[in-house]
């Protein structure tokens, strides 16, 4: 840069995982290779933790090289150089703080999970959750959180008391409606801890445009450090893999700049809906769906489970019966969307383990299957394709509980004590419809159990047919 150059615009991102560096930091690495060096990001986690990646990737200088994979196996490698600072995490949260009190930051951007977001079935904030709970008393007394949104808040009260400016809060989470959500998250936050000022300070200063991401990026692995190696020389200990599909739609409510995103395939619209709708629906349902009957049937892989017919056909048949009619009309072409998703899948090259799929499942069999059953039943339409998949959960519970998953099942604390209490219950099936976080309205809903049961009893057969030693068989009764 010279001396009279100035200095590029920053988006500070929270949450440095390998999807970001997948996607976020990818498309601004296009843009920056087309000539355009007006933005860089600074990026760093909210929690403690020896990343080895992200130590690997500060002594990288934030340079790092993403392998793509085609469907047919073709591989490319790009070196992505768009995180120009990786910021170390520290209790107080130091180098985010001062990066989100810059005024050349503009975007403070996010990837923490579902499950991070602590919102409830009614979209608020879950006070009662541990962590909440926790970084509540921590921004009482003026200290930084763990959680998205106590990191936030501190973040954000440097940044107001420094005179900084108006910033953009942008959500990159699997998670419908996530810039509105996150939004109403924070809010209640601040309401909570009591501080108006800074709440009336996020209401005239931020904006919070709803996102839909899509790239399917497994976790780092040893494999891909080595390819890199061999394919380009580099001993890059930060390498990440992902597929070379990706998508990113943004909605065009930036209050304070933007890079030029459009100009490198991203979708600038007026509302992302139809598109998030489709995605979530269509995509992360089905991705569920083969992970939960993958592990069930003694797969590892996503691509192994959608080399099974009968796994792809229970995906389809969801999509097809039940998903698609309720998202129709739809400027997507959902059953074109549909086939691109389920061949997506199949990528060997990718090596997407059900392990990754099935984590955080009580978060995301709530965003991305329940709606659509939802919908159905509101509809009065039939729900056995869509039903299969929560009868897949609980019998995926009940080996877990069984003490027979061939890996550890990452899910949040709270979360497994239910999955217990399902599990333990004299009618597992009754428990699981009547969960009202899950289900809403419509726990115990008598057409809810008795498609349940059905679905179990074709779960049932699954598991028979695919692992007749060492299955466990989902609990069924004759109860109506």
């Amino acid at each position: 840069m010279s001396a009279s150059a100035p200095a590029p615009l920053v988006m500070l991102h929270l949450g440095l995982g390998a999807f970001h560096r997948s996607h976020q930091a990818a498309y601004l690495q296009r843009l920056i290779d087309r000539g355009d060096t007006r933005w860089i990001i600074k990026a760093g986690n909210i929690r403690p933790g020896s990343d080895d990646m992200v130590l690997a990737l500060a002594r990288q200088r934030g340079s790092y090289t993403l392998e793509t994979v085609t469907p047919t196996g073709e591989r490319r490698y790009e070196r992505i150089r768009a995180i120009a600072e990786v910021l170390p995490w520290e209790r107080e949260l130091a180098a985010l703080r001062a990066a989100g009190a810059d005024p050349f930051t503009r975007i403070v951007s996010f990837t923490v999970t579902e499950a991070g977001y602590h919102l409830d079935d009614q979209g608020r904030l879950d006070l009662a959750a541990p962590d909440v709970v926790a970084d509540l008393a921590r921004a009482r007394a003026g200290a930084p959180g763990t959680t998205l949104y106590g990191a936030l808040v501190a973040i954000l009260r440097d940044r107001m008391r420094s005179g900084a400016g108006a910033v953009t809060l942008l959500s990159c989470d699997n998670l419908r409606h996530n810039g509105d959500r996150s939004r109403a998250g924070l809010l209640q936050f601040l309401e909570a801890i009591g501080d108006l000022a800074l709440l009336d300070w996020v209401k005239k200063n931020t904006s919070h445009p709803n996102a839909m991401v899509d790239r399917i990026t497994p976790r780092p692995s040893t494999p891909v450090v080595a390819r890199v190696k061999a394919a380009t020389g580099e001993d890059d200990a930060a390498a990440v893999m992902a597929e070379s599909f990706s998508q990113w739609v943004l909605e065009d409510e930036f209050i304070n700049g933007r890079p030029a995103w459009e100009s490198v395939g991203v979708e600038m619209v007026a509302s992302v809906t139809p598109h998030e709708e489709a995605k979530i629906r269509l995509l992360n349902a089905t991705h569920c769906c083969m992970a939960w009957a993958g592990t069930l049937a003694g797969y590892r892989f996503i691509h192994e489970d959608a080399a099974d017919a009968r796994i792809q056909r229970f995906a389809h048949d969801y999509a097809t019966d039940d998903a698609i009619p309720v998202l129709s009309p739809s400027p997507v072409d959902l059953a074109a969307y549909r086939d691109v998703v389920l061949q997506r899948f199949g990528n060997p090259a990718i090596e997407d383990t059900n392990q990754r799929v099935t984590s955080d499942s009580f978060s995301k069999l709530f965003g991305f299957v329940s709606p659509t059953l939802r919908d159905r039943l509101d509809g009065n339409g039939s729900i056995d394709s869509v039903a299969l998949l929560p009868a897949l959960f609980l019998a995926f519970l009940q080996r877990w509980h069984a003490g027979k998953l061939p890996y550890a099942y990452q899910e949040q604390a709270a979360d497994l004590v239910l999955a217990r209490a399902i599990c333990c219950a004299e009618d597992p099936i009754a428990a699981l419809a009547g969960q009202t976080r899950l289900w809403g309205a419509l726990a115990g809903d008598r057409r809810l159990v008795a498609a349940l049961r059905r679905a179990s009893e074709r779960v049932g057969s699954f598991i028979a047919a695919a692992t007749p030693d060492t299955s466990v068989r989902p609990a069924t009764s004759t109860r109506p």
